[in-house]
């Protein structure tokens, strides 16, 4: 397959607050038992995006249920995923994993490009199986990405989700941001033109503009949509994608953006960090919240007035977006590799794709903030 474009630098290192896992969900992969596992050469592994880490974590647990230990083979491969910073970890030191027993050690990928970039490098072992079986991405195949063809790669879209803007919450001092922003006047902000509060109906303050670190699914998404192609000297990208937890957002003139499933995952259905979920919360990822507070473009809310809220369906649409596993292209009827197809396709062989179809999996994709869809199973 072609050479992948050089990996971005500084990838991990961009990470000054690494995700906190709950426990006892701490192991990385993680097996049935709650206990870390090392995954067989013929097992189905995946790295990448921050958004998707703890949703896949989930499913994973879920799907290798399903699999009796008797028949645990290369015919029926195990499920897992490594998280896209270390489990537990505070440290922006990027960190090495082993993908699977066989394989060389790697330095952990962190975010949509690092997954690519693994998927495309990865190792062949034997019995013919890769090190690296799929990337986790949160944004659309780029214009760099290797294309849908021979050599190339299949976008197998799983779930839906929109992203906004985050500023300070009104319960942690509150910002001299107005209450909802339009795309004309995000954009005036993300690209620097915009440099104060006053100019978009807010108080006096220069505003502080923050985005998630290089390779970062969620930043591919945003540039996208604010058609950002170089960014501005005002940005700094020091944070990890999906927290609030970065000293600086202590600040009523920061903002930042954050994925509206997480959001909702990470203050309705998890456990605070350290603390143990108890039987309704989600076992995988804590509240990292943060001080942040998400925000409405053109009047809409990001979320539902429910109790335990979901993505407003009337949230702009233009912010709305596909998650994708990201596969090697094949020669099979849906491009998707054999081994792959029980897992990813909507329909195999007769027998329904675990991921698009089995009920544990969709509630799991609810659970974790996001939205099943239609299209899941589809390349692009």
């Amino acid at each position: 397959m072609p050479k992948l474009i050089k990996l971005l630098s500084g990838v991990a290192a961009a990470a000054t607050l690494a995700a906190i896992t709950a426990a006892p969900a701490m192991a990385d992969p993680i097996g049935s038992n709650g206990k870390s596992v090392v995954p067989q050469s013929y097992d189905v592994v995946g790295v990448g995006s921050n958004t998707t880490q703890y949703v896949l974590d989930q499913i994973s647990v879920d799907y290798n249920k399903t699999i009796p230990a008797s028949k645990h083979s290369a015919s029926h491969p195990y499920f897992y995923t490594w998280d896209a910073v270390k489990p537990g970890s505070s440290s922006s030191v990027p960190t090495k994993i082993v993908p699977k027993a066989g394989c060389k050690s790697i330095t952990r990928p962190n975010g949509s490009t690092a997954g690519l970039n693994a998927l495309k490098i990865s190792q062949q072992i034997a019995g013919g199986h890769y090190c690296v079986d799929f990337g986790r991405s949160s944004s659309g195949r780029s214009s760099s990405a290797p294309g849908l063809g021979p050599g190339g790669v299949s976008y197998v879209a799983f779930a839906t989700d929109a992203v906004t803007w985050a500023t300070r919450a009104a319960n942690h001092g509150g910002s001299d941001a107005p209450a909802s922003l339009t795309l004309a006047q995000l954009k005036g902000i993300f690209t620097c033109q915009t440099t104060n509060w006053n100019q978009v109906g807010g108080k006096n303050g220069a505003i502080k503009v923050y985005l998630p670190q290089p390779g970062s699914g969620t930043l591919s998404f945003w540039e996208k949509v604010m058609g950002i192609t170089t960014l501005g000297s005002c940005v700094d990208q020091h944070p990890e994608e999906n927290e609030g937890t970065y000293s600086g957002f202590n600040n009523k003139n920061a903002i930042f953006i954050f994925s509206i499933g997480s959001y909702i995952a990470e203050k309705y259905h998890s456990a605070a960090c350290g603390k143990t979920p108890t039987g309704t919360q989600n076992k995988f990822g804590c509240n990292t919240i943060g001080v942040l507070g998400i925000n409405k473009i053109s009047g809409v809310a990001p979320t539902t007035t429910a109790a335990v809220p979901v993505t407003n369906p009337n949230f702009p649409s233009a912010f709305h977006r596909t998650l994708y596993n990201i596969l090697r292209w094949t020669t099979t009827s849906d491009h998707i590799p054999s081994n792959l197809e029980p897992i990813f396709a909507r329909s195999h062989a007769k027998v329904k794709g675990y991921l698009c179809t089995n009920a544990t999996a969709i509630k799991d994709i609810k659970n974790y903030g996001f939205i099943p869809t239609n299209l899941c199973g589809s390349i692009s």
